[in-house]
């Protein structure tokens, strides 16, 4: 079992905001992580940004608003270094960030119409998709991909049912 292996309040605060919002209230998870950002603040931790932008934008019910979000996670990954994330929690590689980054950016990009821009997105998924763990997680992402990918072959905008944030 891997662990974590350094104590990190805003991570921690970052958790909990999630927590709230999976608890049912998703407008108390996006003032925490809203709140958050403004202490962060743009030049903040890399792995801070990335992490709390890509929760934010799973509750953003509109694609516009998710994709500013998700765009601001992908930047902040780019930032983000190996060391960074192992210091965080020895488990983690950034390599293994890239697949659901991409992932969910393909889906806002289809949502929106632009499919296009979705495919490249899911290319880069998919080809990132080999860091990705032989788990649940992996599975998980992993069969996202397939179904994005089905619905810009079909060219469906509507939200997925799979979709984080789908029901709340």
């Amino acid at each position: 079992m891997t662990e974590r292996t350094d104590a990190d309040p805003t991570m921690d605060a970052i958790g909990r905001a999630v927590t709230t919002g999976r608890g049912g209230d998703p407008a108390g998870a996006r003032a925490q992580l809203l709140d958050l950002w403004e202490a962060i603040g743009v030049g903040g931790d890399p792995l801070h940004r990335c992490t709390l932008a890509h929760y934010l934008a799973d509750l953003c019910s509109d694609p516009a608003q998710a994709l500013a979000w998700d765009v601001r996670a992908l930047d902040a990954a780019d930032a983000v270094t190996e060391q960074r994330v192992q210091e965080h929690h020895a488990g983690l590689h950034i390599a293994g960030f890239y697949p659901s980054l991409h992932l969910n950016l393909a889906d806002n990009y289809r949502r929106l119409g632009s499919f296009d821009a979705a495919r490249e997105h899911l290319a880069a998924a998919r080809e990132r998709s080999s860091a990705l763990p032989s788990d649940g997680y992996g599975d998980l992402i992993r069969a996202a991909i397939d179904g994005v990918t089905t619905a810009v072959e079909n060219r469906d905008t509507a939200v997925r049912d799979s979709a984080p944030g789908a029901t709340g």
